[in-house]
């Protein structure tokens, strides 16, 4: 219950901005309240959240940009795991069905969600210069997909949008001369 009532204050705190794109942003406390809110959703549910499933996600978290699986697989190798392809994919399954992460299809990579717990489409902001990777946060954009889905006899089992262009940072740090 505790990490309940931890998700929902948190939830309601929470600007519009999605969380890779907040000014001031602090990585470290991400990753620490990601894992967090993984450990507790977990145990809520009775889902096993094993060492190497733990240690993917912890990968995955290391950035806001996105990770394809043969480099979190590089990643256990260099710390001496003797993982293999299929225990990286077995890793993300799990962490996929139980909401901890998102698979970005267009670059073929996984990264952290930032609503674990909660089931909601995902919507993601692909910078196409640094590689960030931002989820926003607004039900409205997946309420006008699925109105208009079903308004066309269309049931979706799966929603995922990705919108490549370039971040706040990036676009000021190299504005584009028209």
């Amino acid at each position: 219950m505790a990490s309940t009532a931890r998700r929902t204050r948190k939830e309601s705190s929470r600007s519009r901005m999605p969380v890779a794109l907040r000014a001031g942003h602090d990585h470290d406390h991400c990753r620490e309240d990601a894992l967090g809110d993984a450990e507790a959703l977990c145990a809520e549910r009775g889902a096993r959240l094993t060492s190497t499933r733990r240690r993917v996600l912890e990968i995955i978290w290391q950035s806001h940009a996105p990770i394809g699986a043969y480099d979190i697989l590089d990643a256990l190798k260099r710390e001496g795991l003797t993982a293999q392809p299929p225990t990286v994919y077995r890793a993300l399954d799990f962490l996929l069905a139980q909401g901890l992460a998102h698979r970005i299809t267009s670059l073929n990579a996984y990264i952290g969600c930032t609503a674990p717990g909660r089931s909601h489409g995902a919507q993601m902001l692909i910078c196409e210069r640094c590689g960030t990777v931002a989820e926003l946060e607004d039900g409205r954009i997946g309420d006008t997909v699925s109105s208009a889905a079903k308004a066309v006899g269309f049931k979706i089992t799966n929603q995922a949008l990705e919108v490549v262009g370039v971040c706040r940072d990036c676009a000021e740090a190299s504005p584009t001369k028209r």
